[in-house]
């Protein structure tokens, strides 16, 4: 029996953010004691935790997430163990080491160990990077997107962002801030998706990422 795991963190107004985004709002409208129904208005930003970037994040006149088919944020992945690099550096080893089952899937995962840090101050710093060789390796590999246990693919510093560069630039979404990727098969593909809110002309989404294994 095929087992659903929810690789998505709660939104919360106490939740942790990239810096200078403005925290969810979360405020009830309606009771049903006093109005026979419960309602709550919902304030937040297009990248707000679990969330997908896409292209037109960053590339001026690049594709919003709701010009794209539904079959752009599900299909078969691949999630590559890479808590134990040096330096902080995701070189194209773990993944040339893997070329032949990446090459049959639509996205690759990186399994870091770093939401562990959620809700920690030291989430935002010292996280594992992609090395701009491994994203262009990633780019050649044809996927529809990357995804990552973290806030961010480039430093949280860092004002060039050259791994969104390369990755937005070439079509690709990248899916920040998975959680409980403990589960995954590293040895084989599952099924993952990241379907995001139906926003018009949205440069992200949060979504509820699920692999289903």
């Amino acid at each position: 029996m095929p087992r659903l795991i929810d690789l998505s963190h709660a939104i919360t107004p106490q939740m942790t953010l990239f810096p200078g985004t403005p925290a969810p709002v979360i405020a009830p409208l309606a009771a049903i004691a006093t109005d026979g129904f419960a309602e709550q208005r919902l304030t937040l930003t297009s990248h707000t935790g679990t969330h997908v970037d896409a292209p037109a994040h960053l590339i001026a006149g690049a594709a919003t997430l709701d010009v794209m088919p539904l079959r752009q944020f599900v299909g078969p992945a691949l999630c590559i163990d890479v808590r134990h690099v040096a330096d902080r550096r995701i070189g194209t080893e773990p993944l040339a080491a893997h070329a032949t089952l990446i090459d049959k899937a639509d996205f690759v995962v990186f399994h870091s160990g770093w939401s562990q840090r959620w809700a920690r101050a030291d989430y935002l710093d010292g996280f594992p990077l992609l090395s701009e060789d491994a994203a262009r390796w990633l780019v050649g590999a044809r996927l529809k997107g990357i995804g990552i246990d973290m806030i961010s693919v480039d430093d949280v510093a860092s004002a060039a962002l050259p791994i969104h560069q390369i990755l937005l630039g070439a079509g690709l979404l990248i899916i920040e801030n998975l959680t409980r990727l403990d589960p995954l098969p590293t040895d084989r593909l599952f099924e993952f998706s990241c379907f995001p809110l139906p926003l018009t002309h949205a440069d992200g989404s949060p979504v509820r990422a699920v692999a289903r294994v």
